[in-house]
């Protein structure tokens, strides 16, 4: 019974502790438009993600965002948003991609595409996915 009462406590520290909603993500330098964007893979502009580990730069479509998309597996994507994390948009604000890494040509950081870790106070922004078919990914927050 002792086990148990020692057991439970443990339990809620470390339920507390797994926020997933952690404060690298609450960016307040980028603001949270509403959006959806589905893109074709067979079409040339995005046929570089038909191809893992190869990472593509998506344009702002009207919407605001830029993104920085790339296929991890035929079941994995990771999208992120384009715009440095810790800092407002602005001219030089938009990272390139580098490898596996976007960098950021305001301050020289660089985070990587698998996690969107990197300096700074805030991680890059992610958006879902959801893969609709063979060649059809749905990008959205």
């Amino acid at each position: 019974m002792k086990r148990i009462l020692l057991i439970i406590p443990a339990f809620l520290v470390l339920l507390i502790s797994c926020d997933g909603n952690s404060t690298r993500y609450r960016n307040p330098f980028l603001p949270d438009y509403n959006f959806s964007r589905d893109i074709n893979t067979n079409l040339p502009l995005y046929s570089g993600l038909n191809s893992p580990i190869n990472p593509i730069v998506i344009p702002d479509d009207g919407s605001g965002i830029t993104l920085i998309v790339m296929k991890i597996s035929d079941s994995d994507y990771r999208a992120w948003d384009a715009h440095c994390p810790n800092q407002a948009p602005s001219a030089c604000s938009l990272m390139d991609v580098d490898g596996v890494n976007a960098v950021c040509s305001c301050e020289n950081y660089t985070y990587s595409l698998f996690s969107g870790d990197g300096a700074g106070a805030y991680a890059m922004k992610p958006y879902r996915i959801s893969i609709i078919g063979n060649n059809l990914i749905r990008i959205y927050n």
